[in-house]
């Protein structure tokens, strides 16, 4: 189940971070402390919502940011984007035998002493028993992609967990319970066991993990509060309290940065950076991300099934208009959504260019007729689009407008729908994956591994998977099969670079450009590094 994080906000691009890779920061915990910190608790304030806080069933960015801080996962991630062992002792590879020379067995050692944040202890049959929850067709799970092929799992020992697979699996890491990603956390059989699935469990609105935290209340639409884990194998964190407020305005969520009625803002969009810069209580980090924003088209509607039509839309895009009045002059526009700072980045193709009067000649060309209000039409379907926005962003909205404009000038028209995130990110029946629009435009966050399968594999559109354009191409398929059988990361990488040009050449989606994440937080924060992947993975000694 490799899944993308989904995220609505546009972060800005910092050329220079990008570039090297590293993280750029003004130091927190300088001087005096502001005047309305509130020693060892932390305050953290975003615009995305959530229906759930259970990682198997949701996608969001900032429930990822949560799942980090409280959910138990057999790796993390570090200051490098590279995995560490969390309760696994180690990182499984063929060089240490914890893969098999044929690649088919993947050997889990667990450690001891642990407890889940309820206190009950934690084994391996807790990681069998998730294991077969995530391919339990009852639960309501966003995609079992890797999962599926698992053929047998032992357990010799209560830990020791053996995954035996139908054929090697490359992206093992991060799919089988990796903090990246927004992939499944292990859950606690002592809890869920007895339930017929976990869909509709109690479980979900305030969960029990293994993290440095663990929830305390769920004020939905509102708030979500953490304590530390008193039961944590690593040590009690030192900060204590952790209060997650949902604030649908982003004008409303910098001015509370301000005032200091909150502490941090993460992935703080482009328009809004030099803002929350400007103000003396806030310090920044920011580093090229593994976020990229992108235009969905929905192949499987009738007016964006032929490739000339999404080909024409692609070069009504005024990209470089839409950097500089949107983001603000700062990002990376290119066809692929693979980040500079990622191992398996290689140089992409040369940007299409915006270029309207060519999208005229493919949609004249490809039959396309203009009718008496400007609206091109073709056996009776019209380019009349429909474009689900999520609501609250007025950058988005301002690029839709950009949009609209160049897309009128070669004959299509657009209806924009506003809907929460909630709503918009809900699994199976809400707008993204229920295929309820013609186009629309968000984030997604590539994990680790570069895994391309999840949103553009033929057997891994919703209800089964992230493919949300829901495009297959055979050719595609046959390359990203070859991904996930690859160990070797240079084999991966030229395999990678391969599929990412049948993709650009596809055009189911258009990367609009990659993003870099940006954090304000207050001065008095110490102790914090967050990577370019999970920053949340590394908090036990982060204090205020």
């Amino acid at each position: 189940m490799k899944r993308a994080l989904a995220t609505v906000l546009a972060a800005l691009l910092l050329a220079a971070c990008a570039k090297t890779g590293n993280v750029a920061s003004t130091s927190g915990g300088a001087g005096a402390p502001n005047a309305r910190t509130i020693a060892h608790t932390l305050r953290i304030g975003d615009t995305q919502d959530f229906d759930t806080l259970n990682p198997h069933l949701a996608t969001a960015l900032t429930l990822g940011n949560l799942a980090q801080l409280t959910m138990a996962y057999l790796v993390r991630y570090g200051a490098d984007n590279r995995p560490v062992p969390e309760l696994a002792t180690e990182v499984p590879t063929e060089k240490n035998g914890g893969i098999s020379a044929d690649g088919l067995t993947i050997t889990w050692h667990l450690r001891r002493d642990v407890k889940w944040s309820d206190g009950a202890p934690f084994d391996g049959d807790d990681v069998v028993w998730s294991t077969n929850a995530v391919n339990n067709p009852a639960n309501n799970e966003v995609g079992r992609d890797g999962w599926d092929l698992i053929t047998k799992i032992d357990e010799p020992d209560k830990y020791t967990v053996i995954y035996h697979l139908k054929k090697p699996y490359s992206g093992y890491l991060p799919t089988f319970f990796g903090s990246a990603g927004a992939n499944p956390c292990i859950l606690p059989k002592h809890i869920l066991a007895s339930l017929p699935n976990i869909n509709d469990a109690p479980y979900n609105a305030k969960p029990v993990g293994i993290g440095p935290f663990r929830y305390t209340e769920w004020v939905r639409g509102d708030h979500v509060t953490l304590e530390a884990n008193p039961y944590y194998w690593r040590g009690q964190p030192k900060i204590k309290k952790i209060v997650f407020k949902i604030v649908p305005d982003r004008n409303t969520l910098l001015t509370q940065l301000q005032t200091g009625e909150l502490d941090m803002w993460n992935y703080v969009p482009a328009a809004y950076v030099g803002r929350a810069a400007a103000l003396p209580n806030l310090a920044q980090k920011r580093g090229p991300s593994m976020l990229y924003q992108h235009v969905d088209f929905n192949t499987a509607h009738p007016a964006l099934k032929e490739q000339a039509v999404r080909a024409a839309l692609r070069l009504a895009l005024d990209r470089p208009t839409m950097m500089q009045k949107v983001s603000h002059g700062v990002g990376i526009m290119q066809e692929t959504p693979l980040s500079p700072a990622s191992p398996f980045y290689s140089t992409p193709p040369p940007l299409t260019p915006f270029d309207p009067a060519k999208a005229n000649q493919i949609l004249d060309g490809a039959g396309w007729k203009r009718g008496a209000d400007g609206i091109r039409a073709k056996n009776g379907v019209r380019l009349n689009l429909e474009w689900a926005a999520i609501t609250g962003s007025q950058d988005a909205d301002t690029r839709i407008e950009l949009i609209r404009s160049t897309w009128k000038d070669i004959g299509v028209g657009l209806d924009v729908k506003h809907y929460n995130s909630a709503l918009f990110f809900q699994l199976r029946t809400g707008i993204l994956y229920g295929g309820k629009f013609d186009v629309t435009a968000f984030g997604w966050q590539m994990t680790p591994d570069a895994d391309l399968n999840p949103y553009n594999a033929c057997d891994l559109m919703p209800p089964n998977g992230q493919n949300v354009t829901r495009l297959c191409d055979p050719k595609l398929q046959r390359v990203l099969q070859q991904e996930k059988t690859a160990y070797d990361e240079e084999k991966r990488k030229t395999i990678i670079a391969d599929a990412l040009n049948i993709v650009e050449a596809d055009v189911p989606y258009v990367v609009l450009y990659v993003s870099e994440d940006v954090h304000a937080f207050n001065k008095d924060l110490t102790g914090w590094h967050p990577n370019n992947t999970t920053p949340f993975d590394d908090f036990l000694n982060v204090d205020i």
